[in-house]
Formats: C-alpha cells, structure tokens, sequence
C-alpha cells in the first residue's frame, strides 16, 4: 500500500527531474540507491516519482507516492515521511497528500465532526457562534466574568485565548473551574447550552491532566493549538478522547512551508480536529481568498472515513463582515469574533446577543457551503 505526496518545486526546467528524484529519496531512504542491496527496500520503501506537471511562474507540481508502511500509523512520524528533511530546502512546499481508505483509518479523525458540533449546541442547521475570553493577564474571576457575560448574550462557544496556559494569574485548574460554572450558571439563566472551551497546553502528561480537569467540570470540548503541543500529543490525546470535541488553533501553522489548505484543512483533521480556526481574508492576516477556500473546502470534503471538520474563519472579524463570511463560506461554518465583542465592553452580553441574533438570520439564506 502506497499514498502519495505532493510538492511544489521551485528550479529551472532542467533540474527538475533530479530534483524530484532526489526528494524522492530524500523522503524514503535519504540514501544513494546504489548503496542498498536488499530487494524489498528497493522495490517497495523508496519513493517513486509519479508525475511532474508544470506549475507555472518556474515552479512545477510533483507527485511522489511513497510506501504507507514508512508512515508507521502514528502523526509525527507520517509527517516526517511527508516532509521531514526536505523541509529545510526553501525551494520545496508540501501542498497535498493522497491517502488510501485503509491508511486514512488508522487516524482517528474528528469525533464529534460538523454535526456533533452542532448537536452540543441544539443548533439545528445554522452557522455556529463563537468568541474568545482575553486578555491573558486577568485573573481567574475576570474571566469567568467574561464567560457568564458572553453565555447571557446565547453563544454557542466560549473559548480560551490560545495564549491561556497555566499561568500563575490564572492556573489551569482555577480558570476552569471558575469559567465552567460560570458558563453553567448563564445557561440555567438561559436555557441555552453554551459550551466553555479550555486551552490545553504542556507536555503530555500535562494535556492528559488538563482534560481530566475539564472532565470533572463537565465539560465536552477542548481547544489545542496542534503546532505548538505537538501533532502526536495532540493526535494522542484525541485518540484517548473520542467523545471529546476539538478546535484547533493555528498558532505556529505558519512557521513550516506547508500550504495552510493541507496542514489546517487536512493534516489538523485527519489528526482528530472537529473545528479548524484559520485567518479569514482581510482580516489581520494575510491569507488570501482563494487560500481561505481552500482550507474550508479541505475540512468539509468527503474523505474516506474521515468525518467532516468545521471551518472557523477569525482573526479580526467584526458584525459588519457577517454577511460576507456566510456568503463566502456558507452555514456550514463557525463564525469566531472576539475582540469585536469585547470592545463592546459593559455591553457584551448585548452585543454578543446581536451577533448570535444575525448569525442566525442570515444562516436562513445560505447553503450549507457555496456553490
């Protein structure tokens, strides 16, 4: 069994054919050919270049199938086969995998997926709502303030800042506590099941500590930022938590020469990831349009066994721009707004209760995803 890899290689035409044998090697046997004598090796663990293709602008898109047994089911391993050594050439780009069902199996997956998202929730077919509690810096108390304040205004999810670890202004244990039976307290006010969503963060044993946290507070889904916990403690804890739901941040997803559509729309997802924030188009990043589909067309593709993963579009975004991100994206999506919220200040729960108000309006008028 075999999956393939492709790459955008950037050289003149005629290095291009020994160029991509070489990363062909580079990412099976990183050795010279004429250097192994045993057959197997030979015939099934070095990596085959399938096809080149003019790419344009001197760049050419190369597809090298390598063998399913090198990846050895587990995630940073199948990365590092992926794109491990040739990563430090800053003339390659990993742009896509192909994966066979019965590799893609051996991934966990998302758990809860667009639908078990929704269901948490009691959302019926609209987009989903979501925001932030930060600054990191206040204590505990403040941000279960903000919790309560964010769930009266009917949120759907209220998630940590990424940069909300175990600080010692608000521990892990203590935030959670403290914002869980604030978002428990709101919801009996309201009827609305608003989801509190923790940043896990640390090594393993820590992540396998935080979520047993989060589950003595009764909580069912978590935020991680894969890229900076690591994509086989992320994919780990996942895996040991299939009844747990996972957003993921895009911290550090920008720091490898990945196409963000494979990392956040794909490689994130096969990991375990249910919902994938990712910086929508003219917003404080510089993603462009044609990239932001892509990573939203990637999370919600039929892929094997491999359930649906919601997009998140962030990063900056305002009421003004709803109508546009549901036109863009469709319902099948999850609006994040933090700051525009919080600027609201003494009126969050008002403004927060308008947002989810239009979420749900406009969400009438769009498919699921866009034509």
């Amino acid at each position: 069994m075999r999956f393939a890899a492709i790459y955008r290689i950037r050289c003149k035409s005629d290095e291009i054919a020994r160029k991509a044998e070489a990363l062909a090697i580079e990412q099976s046997v990183e050795m010279p050919l004429a250097a192994i004598d045993d057959g197997f090796v030979l015939d099934e663990v070095v990596g085959r270049v399938e096809s080149v293709e003019d790419g344009g602008g001197g760049t050419f898109r190369t597809r090298i199938s390598l063998a399913a047994a090198t990846a050895g089911d587990e995630a940073g391993q199948l990365l590092n086969v992926l794109f491990g050594n040739s990563s430090l050439h800053d003339d390659v780009t990993l742009e896509d995998v192909e994966m066979p069902p019965d590799l893609l199996a051996t991934f966990c997956g998302p758990a809860a997926g667009i639908g078990g998202l929704r269901k948490r929730v009691g959302a019926g077919q609209r987009a989903l709502t979501c925001s932030a509690i930060k600054p990191q810096g206040l204590s505990p108390d403040a941000l279960a303030d903000l919790t309560f304040r964010f769930a009266l205004g009917g949120i759907d999810y209220v998630k940590d800042d990424h940069n909300l670890a175990d600080q010692a202004y608000a521990p892990f244990a203590e935030r959670v506590k403290a914002c869980a039976a604030a978002a428990r307290k709101a919801s009996a006010e309201t009827g609305w099941p608003t989801r509190y969503v923790p940043s896990l963060s640390g090594n393993l044993d820590a992540l396998r500590r935080q979520v047993q946290i989060a589950r003595d507070e009764g909580l069912d889904t978590l935020l991680a930022v894969p890229m900076v916990i690591g994509l086989p403690a992320f994919h780990t804890v996942a895996r040991e938590n299939p009844d747990m739901a996972f957003i993921a941040h895009p911290a550090m997803a920008g720091a490898a020469r990945i196409a963000p559509p494979l990392l956040l729309g794909k490689l994130f997802r096969l990991f375990g990831t249910d919902a994938i924030i990712f910086p929508h188009h003219g917003g404080r990043f510089g993603h462009s349009a044609a990239t932001c589909a892509a990573i939203a067309k990637m999370a919600r593709a039929p892929w094997g066994p491999i359930e649906r993963a919601m997009p998140v579009p962030a990063g900056g975004m305002t009421l003004d721009r709803l109508d546009e991100i549901l036109k863009f994206y469709g319902r099948d999506t999850m609006i994040l707004i933090g700051g525009g919220l919080l600027a609201a200040r003494e009126r969050l729960s008002e403004e927060t209760a308008r947002f989810v108000s239009q979420v749900a309006e406009l969400s009438k008028e769009r498919p699921d995803e866009p034509e």
